[in-house]
């Protein structure tokens, strides 16, 4: 298979600053749909050897040179060659038509990811983690469910896409006509789509804010709106995704065999977060019934709102002394 020629911003535009302790290189790789797929890497300098190396992918609308690149380079800091990369149609990766989501084909992305690092001379094949934040914590486990090559897995203040797609915030619309009402909604948008030749975005995070903008919409705000994470190629910063990708995530619910995962998961979440309910009730879910459940975690941050595990939030408030403990105990 050919990857496609992508063309790579070579400057640093990361909404973070780039260390010294590390060695920085873009990268691309394809998955199993032939969309080719563009990355960082990061390698702790002067290493040697084979490392054990950890794909890292999300938020759910963000690009790599925002949290999920943050997290690829203080985890080479500490020791493990990271790749971040950008999911199916966004960012810097291929695929059309643009800003589409998938829950198959993002899952794939991270098992293509695996395929990139289990072929290289510098990467412990045997010693390959996954790291997903927010929508792609839910893929990352769905990932685990499949893909037996992954041996530990974080899952970041996690969303399960499927979950809230289907059945809105806090579950508020789960029930069939609800259901029904978004799919015509949805459906009416596709003619509309394909009338016009174009895809029509659903739009980024709201700005500028409303005064009575819930709590979780001024959390999203303060990061992808911001000087603390805005970029220019992130979907949630600017346009969103098209309007029409939720259908397949309503009607493919992605955490079905979580419970028959055997390697490692931890589900890191803060406690003040309007998503705990999801980190919460996926890792109760995997553990049910689950006789490989003594290598399961649920890591509550106290204090911790949603988008404090992207970068921080200013008090540092991702343990990545943890995460180092857990990858390291758990990539064997």
């Amino acid at each position: 298979m050919t990857d496609e020629k992508l063309t790579l911003t070579q400057e640093w535009d990361k909404t973070f600053p780039e260390s010294d302790k590390t060695q920085h290189t873009k990268v691309t790789f394809h998955n199993r749909y032939g969309i080719t797929l563009a990355a960082d890497m990061y390698k702790p300098k002067n290493a040697q050897g084979k490392l054990p190396a950890i794909a890292v992918c999300g938020p759910f609308g963000a690009v790599k040179e925002q949290c999920s690149g943050l997290y690829a380079q203080t985890l080479a800091e500490l020791g493990f060659l990271t790749v971040a990369f950008d999911p199916s149609f966004t960012g810097e990766s291929g695929g059309m038509p643009r800003y589409v989501a998938s829950p198959d084909i993002n899952t794939e992305d991270f098992c293509a990811c695996v395929d990139f690092l289990s072929v290289r001379d510098d990467v412990d094949a045997d010693r390959i983690g996954i790291l997903g934040i927010c929508g792609w914590g839910g893929m990352a486990v769905n990932a685990a469910a499949m893909d037996t090559r992954i041996k530990a897995t974080v899952a970041s203040t996690m969303y399960d896409m499927t979950r809230v797609s289907a059945k809105g915030y806090f579950d508020e619309a789960d029930n069939a006509d609800a259901r029904f009402e978004m799919k015509k909604a949805l459906n009416e948008q596709r003619t509309k789509d394909y009338r016009t030749g174009e895809y029509e975005l659903g739009g980024g995070v709201v700005d500028p804010l409303p005064e009575d903008a819930p709590f979780f919409v001024k959390d999203y705000y303060d990061y992808y709106k911001t000087q603390r994470g805005y970029h220019k190629r992130s979907l949630n910063s600017n346009g969103g995704w098209n309007k029409t990708s939720s259908l397949s995530l309503m009607n493919m619910p992605i955490l079905q065999y979580s419970n028959e995962i055997r390697s490692a998961v931890m589900i890191m979440h803060g406690d003040k977060a309007h998503s705990f309910y999801f980190g919460k009730d996926a890792y109760e879910a995997m553990i049910k019934d689950n006789p490989y459940a003594d290598n399961k975690e649920l890591l509550v941050i106290e204090g911790a709102v949603h988008t404090d595990l992207y970068d921080g939030g200013g008090k540092n408030a991702i343990p990545f002394d943890k995460l180092k403990e857990f990858y390291e105990k758990n990539l064997i």
